[in-house]
């Protein structure tokens, strides 16, 4: 999917739709949170404060209203409509699965949907990008190479890509801004890729995403006054696979997303060691953080010992500089490989 060009003047304005509309609601929506007793323990400080929670409906919202912006301005002022269907599959998409994460923040933290349901109710919500046949059947994949799908592809790979990624974005997490951090990171890296290449209704909706994610950072850096919730991951995971599918870069795509594949060995290691992991640390009285298990079980594990060897303490935006710093070298990787050649 390539447009020969695009209006820049737009998408700024877009973009700054999103952000305003995530750091007023993120704000507002924090106050309330308190009062009507939706808030959560951070668990990696000593005297665990209550934050908010579920926050990560604003800037997915957010979001959205900067997309209807983008075709808004084009069909206003230049009288076009600008990719009306993939835009309104991608707003339709995003706030579905935010609905479902929402829910299950509502219902509470290991309290919410059971897995198989999560898999069950996510399944569908691909449907606004399978209706319109979104994507090439035609796809490129790290090591096996370039294979024709047919109708499988929207048929299958277009939910199965959805419903992993949506799931798999959330397995990083559970450290000050960490979640959003990834989220802006990666958006950041499709929009990269995406200007080099030419697609830039994929780069246009990319750096929406990340100001709408930014304006939500505000509040969730350490330390954080609102947490995100599986509204966020899974709004953004199926977000992020949405851009991948239209822009018809699954083999940059799943590359960006390496450190999740990773992330996923190392909780399938910590089942064959009969521990099913959880990403936050032990806290110390004076706030620093030490590894949780004898064994590396996640990044978050892995960034609190290489801290630790390097400076002698971890701290909470340490863990989250350490996987950004990660992600920064395979994006980078990532486009001198695969967009700049």
């Amino acid at each position: 999917m390539t447009t020969t060009s695009i209006n820049l003047g737009y998408v700024a304005a877009s973009s700054l739709v999103a952000l305003i509309t995530s750091i007023v609601t993120t704000r507002a929506w924090i106050r309330v949170a308190h009062e009507r007793g939706l808030v959560g323990k951070d668990m990696n400080k000593p005297e665990r404060p209550q934050v908010a929670e579920a926050g990560g409906v604003w800037p997915m919202i957010a979001g959205s209203f900067g997309v209807m912006a983008l075709i808004a301005l084009y069909r206003y002022l230049s009288g076009v409509y600008y990719y009306i269907a993939e835009t309104f599959a991608l707003v339709a998409l995003l706030l579905l699965s935010a609905l479902l994460g929402f829910l299950d923040d509502l219902l509470g933290w290991k309290k919410g949907l059971p897995r198989w349901q999560r898999i069950v109710f996510m399944a569908p919500i691909s449907l606004p990008l399978v209706v319109i046949k979104a994507g090439v059947s035609r796809i490129a994949l790290p090591v096996i190479g370039v294979v024709n799908l047919g109708l499988l592809y929207p048929l299958v790979a277009v939910p199965v890509g959805i419903l992993g990624a949506a799931n798999a974005f959330n397995m990083i997490a559970g450290y000050n801004g960490l979640e959003a951090t990834m989220a802006i990171l990666l958006s950041v890296s499709i929009a990269a890729f995406s200007a080099i290449k030419g697609l830039y209704l994929v780069e246009a909706l990319s750096v929406i995403m990340a100001l709408a994610v930014l304006g939500f950072l505000v509040y969730n850096w350490y330390s954080a006054k609102v947490f995100p919730g599986n509204t966020f991951t899974y709004g953004f995971g199926a977000y992020y696979a949405a851009l991948v599918i239209l822009g018809n870069m699954e083999k940059a795509g799943i590359a960006f997303f390496t450190l999740y594949f990773v992330e996923f060995l190392l909780f399938i290691r910590g089942l064959l060691n009969g521990v099913y992991k959880e990403n936050f640390a032990k806290v110390l009285p004076d706030g620093t953080l030490v590894e949780p298990y004898d064994k590396i079980y996640s990044l978050t594990h892995l960034a609190i010992r290489v801290q630790r060897k390097l400076r002698g303490k971890a701290t909470e935006p340490g863990v989250v500089v350490f996987i950004a710093l990660l992600q920064c070298i395979i994006s980078l990787l990532v486009i001198l490989v695969y967009a700049v050649r």
